[in-house]
């Protein structure tokens, strides 16, 4: 395997890097509150991030959103991204393609994920309540699983959405279905399996953004910190912490950068996009841990940039499955004799 990404992904990555790092200042963000900065996103759009998707393949997203992990820059990229241009781009019939990608792509339309609840079909409707998606403020597009595993697209003015505030700032609502109508994506639970995989490497991306951000603001922090005339960086015990959380964040970006270069060359994937998803969570929550830690009394104050980092980490590690369930659900997996040798979402 060979993680090393292509010149286009690396240009996409600088670009990214270059967008979130000018833009997502500490100021912006603290100004955008709970909701999504929306000239940033349009600075994304501009640029053409999202209608680069498809052509980077998983791996250049996941590269993409771990620059907006470092600086936890409040758009809906990765949900749109993931449940809206790769879902439609993978499992879309071409009309679907050619009447729903153009807008994901310059981000006119935006979509999310109510993942992994899933909601009744009867009747070519859909009707259910989920407790919350991602930036579903700001989605044009729904996507949502049935109780059979298919998937639905449907657009959020055929439903009802209400606002909900969670542990990060990520402009959430509450999706209430009353015999809504939907299109279907893709063809039994395949689609749904593989879309879930492909959301769970993403986020995994973007938690290894987020840890490495607060890794990088503790390492700051310890270096210019003094106690008793010599750098906190100098004290063994926050060497051994920074270490640590530093062996962490690369275990969620090398996981992560495996399952989705598997991905992209059409190999099984299905354990490996649990492994990302497993250190995300377990992982991605000791690493924030620490850079608050590392901060001292700074880290307690709920303005301080590491605090932010300090909530998506926790946010990330309760979004798509905790470290247990996901490692249930691995062990289950593993433990199939009959589990499929395919890639995920294609016919045995």
């Amino acid at each position: 395997m060979d993680f090393t990404p292509s010149e286009e992904q690396t240009a996409a990555r600088e670009l990214a890097a270059r967008i979130f790092g000018d833009l997502a200042t500490h100021e912006r963000l603290a100004a955008a509150g709970t909701g999504t900065d929306a000239e940033l996103w349009k600075a994304l759009c501009a640029a053409g991030l999202p209608a680069a998707v498809e052509e980077l393949g998983l791996l250049g997203l996941v590269l993409m959103l771990e620059e907006q992990g470092r600086t936890t820059a409040q758009t809906p990229f990765a949900a749109s991204a993931v449940y809206g241009i790769l879902a439609v781009a993978r499992h879309g019939t071409d009309e679907q393609r050619a009447r729903l990608l153009p807008a994901l792509r310059d981000g006119s339309a935006i979509a999310t994920g109510a993942f992994p609840v899933p909601v009744d079909f009867r009747g070519a409707r859909l009707t259910g309540e989920v407790p919350w998606a991602p930036w579903l403020r700001d989605a044009t597009h729904v996507l949502v699983p049935d109780e059979e595993r298919r998937l639905w697209l449907v657009r959020t003015s055929d439903a009802v959405v209400e606002p909900v505030e969670l542990t990060a700032p990520w402009s959430a609502g509450r999706l209430l279905l009353d015999s809504a109508p939907g299109e279907r994506l893709g063809e039994g639970p395949g689609a749904y399996e593989d879309m879930l995989a492909v959301a769970r490497v993403a986020f995994a991306g973007l938690q290894a953004g987020v840890c490495a951000g607060a890794l990088a603001r503790a390492v700051d922090h310890v270096n210019r910190r003094e106690q008793f005339g010599r750098p906190l960086a100098t004290r063994q015990g926050v060497q051994l912490r920074a270490a640590d959380a530093y062996m962490d964040t690369e275990a969620i970006r090398v996981t992560a950068y495996e399952a989705a270069w598997r991905y992209d060359e059409g190999l099984p994937c299905a354990e490996q996009a649990l492994t990302a998803a497993w250190w995300a969570s377990e992982a991605g929550t000791r690493v924030v841990h620490a850079g608050q830690h590392l901060h001292g009394g700074a880290g307690a104050d709920l303005d301080h940039p590491v605090h932010r980092h300090f909530l998506w980490g926790r946010q990330l590690d309760a979004y798509l499955g905790r470290g247990a369930e996901l490692l249930q659900e691995l062990g289950e997996l593993l433990a199939n004799d009959d589990r499929p040798t395919t890639a995920i979402g294609e016919s045995a």
